[in-house]
């Protein structure tokens, strides 16, 4: 089974990390695997055993994913999306995939629906047509609007086979952040969470009894580093380490030192969710990667979600996984150094959280799930 991949990250890295994730998953199945990345590169992520394509590259400025920029930080133009459709496109003809997936599309995205569009339209017109799924994360951005509701579901209706939800439904249903037609519901296939094997402990005891501060792997979450650089000058007896991610990791890393701080900081590394077994807390944002992270590792852990601009996403996020008990939640509007002081205190004085018995095998069900759907798409009626 051939299998393409195409994904678009525009701020963080978290959207690729998970299509890398079920590129592993199909190669182990012995599947051919191609990941089309249509987002900045970003060298922190693995791509072993999966084939990265990359697309000329968009990035969001900042927050603002109405304005996308392209390779040299130029606002992309009518002639950039164009080299973009035609690499789809050539992508899809050199592989001729059996399954094509687009991540997030037709749920969000929108400010590149019309390269999504291309390419599925592309896709339809095939011979043999392949499979055509939709892949998405548990949460959801919210629509605003009835008409993009209706927008979506008329897409997935006419031209998608099926969507896969990389959740555990008795966890985060995706109606707590989506509403569905009834009739979409035989498309909807749960896979449980999307997450790399559960991390083993740091083997040389680094992130021991620490205080981890990450903010994911775009260059975003200087309110949540400033108030934890203040909070670690007021308790010297504790060790704070500060993760900073980014393409501009380096730089931000010796900006973040000049505000002097006893604590230890650096930029992100790859053995960060092994140093999360045995933390004493961690301080995060709230994006998918990185809640799984703190389930799978059992570590006491405080929520800063992102909230910027329209961003919800992350907040109701927090508030569904708060329920599982050693997690507090702060608002990025509200944050102080007290109040992080305050729910470190606390969180080290409460047992550590027994590590939850979901469906953190996602990406081996989903390749799986492909083959069935596959077969049956290939079945006569």
């Amino acid at each position: 089974m051939k299998v393409q991949i195409i994904v678009t990250h525009l701020l963080g890295s978290g959207h690729l990390a998970r299509a890398l994730t079920l590129g592993r998953a199909y190669a182990a199945a012995g599947d051919e695997v191609q990941v089309l990345s249509g987002g900045f590169p970003t060298p922190q992520l693995s791509s072993q055993g999966v084939t990265l394509v990359q697309l000329p590259p968009l990035k969001s400025d900042g927050v603002n994913f109405k304005r996308l920029l392209g390779e040299g930080g130029e606002l992309a133009d009518e002639a950039y999306f164009e080299r973009r459709k035609a690499a789809l496109r050539q992508a899809f003809h050199d592989f001729q995939p059996d399954v094509i997936i687009t991540e997030l599309y037709p749920f969000g995205r929108r400010t590149l629906r019309v390269e999504f569009r291309d390419i599925i339209e592309t896709a339809q017109h095939a011979t043999p047509r392949p499979l055509i799924l939709s892949s998405i994360r548990d949460i959801l951005a919210p629509p605003t609007k009835p008409e993009r509701i209706e927008e979506c579901h008329d897409i997935l209706t006419d031209l998608y086979d099926g969507v896969l939800v990389h959740s555990d439904p008795e966890t985060t249903r995706l109606d707590l952040s989506w509403p569905l037609d009834p009739a979409l519901e035989p498309k909807i296939h749960y896979t449980g969470y999307v997450a790399p094997a559960a991390p083993e402990p740091q083997p040389d005891g680094v992130g021991r009894g620490e205080i981890l501060v990450s903010a994911g792997g775009g260059s975003i979450g200087d309110e949540l580093f400033e108030a934890a650089i203040q909070a670690s000058r007021q308790t010297p007896e504790l060790t704070w380490r500060l993760l900073i991610g980014g393409s501009d990791a380096a730089t931000r890393v010796d900006a973040f030192k000049a505000l002097g701080s006893p604590a230890i900081i650096e930029v992100a590394r790859p053995d960060f969710r092994q140093m999360m077994c045995h933390a004493a807390v961690s301080i995060s944002m709230c994006g998918y990667n990185t809640a799984l992270d703190v389930l799978q590792s059992g570590v006491p852990a405080i929520f800063i979600p992102f909230d910027a601009g329209t961003e919800v996403e992350q907040g109701i996020r927090a508030d569904a996984l708060g329920k599982l008990g050693a997690i507090k939640t702060l608002r990025r509007a509200t944050l102080t150094p007290d109040q992080l002081l305050e729910a470190v205190a606390d969180l080290r004085q409460t047992p550590r959280r027994a590590i939850p018995h979901h469906r953190f095998d996602g990406a081996r069900q989903t390749a799986t799930l492909t083959r069935e759907l596959l077969d049956r798409h290939r079945s006569p009626e």
